[in-house]
């Protein structure tokens, strides 16, 4: 016998209220550890087929990454800022607001990836080089962004629906979009550069080909009624000005967080390229096995968001804090765990995907300095994943600017002209203990006045 769509959501609704918190937070946060180490590990396999084409390639990755750090912003903004408000709207029971949330988030990214793509296009040369690229990495940047670009509206609107999804505790069907992409992006990569002779284009495509796949999916869970939030477009425009500011609001700190970390990784290419090109080549491998570690990280507070954003909608903050709690004690485990294994096998893994003992050089010596960060790096995370999810807009985005901006951004220019290249290393590892020193006070102070407020609501810094 088939359940109705009405008593699914309900069940949904009682799992997230009164289901024990370590295996709810499990439930929800495996599926998006695994979805955001599927795209870390796609976006490393673009790195490791491109390297073997040269170190100059290898560098163009780095280039690249920085602009798809921006579109990332544009779809992190609407999809973050959409996701908290459509699970605090249905933990509040208002299923109309979520209908218009949903569909002014996903039809305004659409029209935020199709600009960044046709500005982009209109002035590859120019952004390329405004982006760090040397003279001999320029022609591969090139080559590559290209096809970044033209995928800006899929990539874009791809991020808001799987955080739809993600936010209504759907953790497993936004995995099966974001995962199937990725493996096929690790398929298609070998095949593109080497077997049909593309060169870096054909990893480009590959990646295009995938985040393709990927919305198709994601979006046909819409289209099957397995989200409870609906995209309706004859929302979109009438909705527009009620909604789109308080996404805006919220989704800010993934604006701060994503766009300074394109700005941070311009900054870096621009001052390791002071060194050539190995060691931009050092430094863009460093920065995608990093990556990689802090996926783990954002898919246990991806997890923990929705949790947290029903409970605190629903008044149940003792949950809440419990959540926090969970995911902070199992990614201090993780973490550590994890940069001991980096520390220790640094040249092995730099090796993998680069020989050039100039590169390794770089690489090395750039990811034992952030594996020696990894224990105090939840701190921050699920500091700002917990001020997000919970609508506390002022201090989430203060603390999404501090890690690649506030603190970064001075420290890349201050670092190198005191250190040289051991400067450009440590900008990373010294902006991550800045950020971890301001977000502690944060949390302990929210979780003071949230212990005062008992069972009142709570929402002087909400919209």
């Amino acid at each position: 016998m088939s359940i109705s769509p009405s008593h699914a959501n309900q069940a949904r609704f009682t799992a997230m209220l009164e289901a024990p918190i370590p295996s709810l937070v499990t439930r929800l946060a495996i599926p998006t550890v695994i979805s955001m180490l599927v795209t870390s590990i796609y976006n490393m396999a673009d790195t490791f087929f491109v390297s073997q084409l040269g170190t100059s390639a290898s560098g163009a990755v780095g280039i690249v990454f920085s602009l798809m750090a921006i579109i990332q912003a544009v779809g992190f903004t609407l999809g973050m800022g959409a996701g908290s408000l459509v699970s605090r709207s249905l933990g509040a029971g208002k299923s109309e607001d979520a209908h218009s949330i949903a569909s002014v988030a996903f039809f305004s990214s659409i029209a935020g990836g199709t600009v960044i793509a046709l500005g982009g296009l209109l002035f590859n040369d120019q952004l390329m080089s405004l982006l760090g690229a040397t003279p001999t990495i320029l022609p591969y940047a090139k080559d590559y962004g290209r096809y970044i670009l033209l995928g800006a509206p899929v990539m874009c609107s791809s991020f808001v629906l799987n955080n739809l999804l993600r936010s209504q505790g759907r953790a497993a069907l936004s995995m099966l979009g974001l995962t199937a992409g990725g493996i096929l992006n690790i398929i298609l990569d070998p095949i593109f550069i080497f077997v049909l002779k593309m060169g870096i284009a054909g990893a480009a495509v590959a990646t295009l080909t995938s985040q393709c796949v990927s919305f198709l999916i994601l979006f046909s869970m819409f289209l099957r009624g397995k989200s409870t939030a609906q995209l309706r477009p004859g929302l979109f425009v009438p909705q527009f000005p009620r909604w789109f500011p308080q996404i805006f609001k919220i989704g800010l700190p993934s604006l701060s967080r994503q766009g300074l970390a394109s700005l941070s990784t311009v900054a870096l290419n621009v001052q390791a390229g002071v060194y050539g090109d190995a060691a931009v080549a050092g430094m863009s491998i460093t920065g995608r096995i990093f990556m990689f570690v802090l996926a783990i990280m954002v898919g246990l507070g991806q997890g923990f968001q929705p949790v947290a954003g029903f409970c605190y909608g629903a008044r149940r903050y003792d949950r809440v804090k419990s959540a926090y709690t969970f995911i902070l004690v199992v990614g201090l485990v993780l973490l550590t765990g994890v940069g001991a294994v980096l520390f220790v096998w640094a040249p092995e893994i730099v090796s993998l995907f680069r020989k050039d003992p100039e590169v390794i050089t770089v690489g090395v010596a750039a990811i034992r300095y952030q594996a020696l960060m990894m224990p105090i790096l939840p701190l921050s995370v699920s500091g700002n994943m917990l001020f997000q999810s919970t609508g506390q807009a002022r201090s989430a985005t203060f603390l999404a600017s501090c890690r690649q901006g506030i603190f970064f951004l001075p420290l890349a220019f201050v670092l190198p002209n005191i250190w040289g290249l051991t400067g450009v290393e440590l900008i990373q590892p010294m902006a991550d203990i800045l950020s971890v020193l301001v977000s502690v006070p944060l949390v302990l102070s929210f979780f003071r006045r949230m212990d005062r407020a008992g069972g009142k609501s709570q929402s002087a810094e909400a919209e």
